[in-house]
């Protein structure tokens, strides 16, 4: 039988697990593992050190003040999901964490490891764009429309930790999505946010990485009504195209989910 070792370690806060990726050059910080943990089981991740972060109580909060809602990193989606400050300030991201997977998924995923890792189909990557939330790390902070490059791929530098992301809190919002009936993931999903000084709609799971669409916030600043983006259609080129449903498909549903964002946000 083939194994494949690793050191396991358990930082107790940012800068020793700062420390530990430093000595650690093919070393990964571990969170809820949602994503690590299976890429780990089917050989496709081989890290000579996994270093645990998931205990480090600077990571785990939620705040609300000065007009936006803070959340630490190693916070679950359960715990966002649960939260009575969250729920009251920013409805519509409660309600996203609470689609996130299944109960066991919740429980143990963070927000952090979600927004590190940027999967094409992830939900709060849409609310973090939408909302154009404030991601902070160990060294900086990040704009929203900064942050996501590409499939799998953010601003993050080598040895850089998500600590915090900031969420300003908007006059409404609304989370839509339609998920693969298997594993839950969104095969596009739209997040409408309106703030007193504009409109801001992101989507994931139909391209390689959660976009804005700009046509459907100009649309929606003339008319906060789901008619105004019921006719805006999606170029269908570069997005995700599987077994699932094809780039057209996606394309349409992006339509469908902001229609429907818009209406329960409204």
């Amino acid at each position: 039988m083939i194994s494949y070792p690793f050191n396991y370690k358990r930082a107790k806060s940012v800068a020793e697990a700062v420390e530990m990726l430093r000595n650690a050059p093919d070393g990964k910080l571990l969170a809820g593992g949602q994503t690590l943990i299976a890429a780990m089981k089917m050989r496709l991740a081989n890290p000579s050190d996994l270093i645990d972060i998931s205990g480090i109580k600077e990571l785990n909060y939620i705040r609300v003040a000065n007009g936006a809602v803070a959340i630490g990193a190693a916070t679950s989606h359960f715990d966002v999901y649960a939260s009575a400050e969250v729920k009251k300030a920013i409805p519509a991201l409660s309600a996203l964490a609470g689609l996130i997977g299944d109960p066991a998924v919740r429980h143990k995923g963070t927000l952090g490891g979600s927004v590190a890792n940027n999967d094409p189909a992830a939900d709060y990557p849409a609310a973090v764009l939408a909302l154009g939330a404030t991601i902070r790390t160990n060294r900086r902070s990040i704009a929203a429309d900064d942050f996501f490059t590409g499939m799998f791929s953010t601003a993050l530098e080598e040895g850089e930790i998500v600590t915090e992301v900031s969420f300003p809190i908007p006059e409404k919002a609304a989370y839509q999505k339609f998920p693969n009936p298997a594993s839950r993931y969104a095969m596009a999903g739209v997040f409408v946010a309106r703030f007193k000084d504009g409109i801001r709609v992101a989507a994931t799971g139909a391209g390689p990485c959660v976009f804005r669409v700009p046509q459907m916030e100009a649309a929606l600043a003339k008319s906060f009504t789901p008619d105004a983006v019921a006719k805006i259609a999606v170029d269908a080129d570069g997005l995700n195209s599987d077994i699932h449903g094809s780039a057209e498909y996606r394309a349409n549903l992006v339509t469908v989910m902001a229609k429907r964002a818009v209406a329960a946000a409204a």
